[in-house]
């Protein structure tokens, strides 16, 4: 039996339970960087690979290795009488779930089956963010209510990962148009990444914009401010690192938004995509944030941020770029708009 968990911690602890069988976490954050349609397999393991090694300081070479072993891992399901695929509620699981269902979809499972545990609570647990919360007998409790994988399960995976990797978001509207309870969790997490893209009001996306709120509120310090965020907007189920990534891209604009304070005798780190600092323990520790001038406008929707720095970022497969591809969210509509040029 072949376990497929989302995320290390949750792998670690499977090994310890009463769980028979292989347990292998996914290693991805396919919630960041570019998901482009129409590429061979070679050249997407490439762009993630690059993508991860400039966001999070791994080494290409062995991220690109890394990817390819867990494509490995997964081409020996018929080694397997059953796998067991663990995720849950938020975005990030989400995306990862939709990959992985698609990803046998195109395949012939033989006499393997397909089973999913996918949650967004457990009991006692208040707040339930992840799976990774549970110790290892709290996990083997939820696999005998493991549910084999239905055809339309399949195919709404296989349409939803298609639209998240449109080069236009208009396709996840029409994704969310029909029927999505065969995966209870998928309308709710990528309403959640529609959010992401710029505002029409202020030209930031929901998690910049919460974040810039929290630090305004006075949650100046890293490690305030990432539990208050995560708690704030557990939809995203977003890791301290993806967090990173996006107070980087306000600290680091040409016009920013945010200054940050990373404490005496700080050496630097490492850089990463866009020149923006590689999270380490240590700039957890010591990292603090403070809004500026231009912050503090722009929350009150004085001034929008792509109009004063423009956009270079993927949101799926989306590149948005200020000079010929900017899609914005109406919060007040709740659809998608595109505009052809910004400056």
């Amino acid at each position: 039996m072949l376990h497929i968990h989302n995320g290390d911690s949750t792998a670690e602890t499977a090994k310890q339970s009463t769980l028979a069988g292989q347990h292998v976490a996914w290693r991805e954050s396919l919630i960041t960087g570019p998901t482009p349609s129409g590429l061979s397999e070679d050249k997407w393991r490439r762009v993630r690979a690059q993508h991860l090694s400039n966001s999070y300081g791994v080494d290409v070479q062995e991220c690109e290795r890394d990817l390819l072993s867990q494509e490995e891992t997964l081409a020996s399901f018929p080694e397997h009488e059953e796998v067991v695929l663990w995720f849950e509620h938020d975005l990030f699981c989400q995306v990862h779930l939709i990959y992985l269902l698609n990803w046998f979809s195109q395949r012939d499972l033989g006499t393997t089956k397909l089973s999913l545990i996918c949650i967004g609570d457990f009991p006692g647990k208040e707040n339930f963010r992840g799976l990774g919360e549970l110790n290892a007998e709290q996990l083997a409790s939820l696999f005998p209510a493991r549910q084999q994988v239905t055809d339309k399960q399949m195919a709404l995976a296989t349409s939803a990962w298609e639209a998240y990797r449109s080069s236009s978001p208009t396709d996840i509207e029409k994704v969310l148009q029909p029927d999505t309870s065969p995966l209870p969790f998928l309308r709710a997490a990528l309403q959640a990444h529609l959010k992401r893209f710029p505002s029409t009001t202020n030209g930031l996306g929901r998690i910049e914009n919460r974040a810039l709120e929290l630090i305004d509120e006075g949650l100046n310090s890293f490690t305030e401010l990432f539990p208050r965020f995560a708690d704030a907007e557990s939809v995203y189920g977003l890791g301290d690192a993806q967090f990173w990534l996006a107070l980087q891209r306000l600290t680091r604009a040409r016009s920013p938004l945010l200054e940050m304070e990373k404490g005496k005798n700080d050496d630097g780190g490492k850089n990463g995509e866009h020149g923006q600092q590689v999270l380490t323990p240590e700039i957890v520790r010591k990292a603090r944030f403070e809004t500026t001038e231009l912050g503090q406008s722009v929350l009150k929707g004085e001034t929008d941020f792509v109009v004063l720095n423009g956009v270079d970022l993927w949101l799926g497969g989306v590149h948005l770029h200020d000079k010929n591809n900017l899609w914005r969210w109406n919060q007040q509509s709740g659809t998608m708009v595109f505009s052809s040029s910004e400056s």
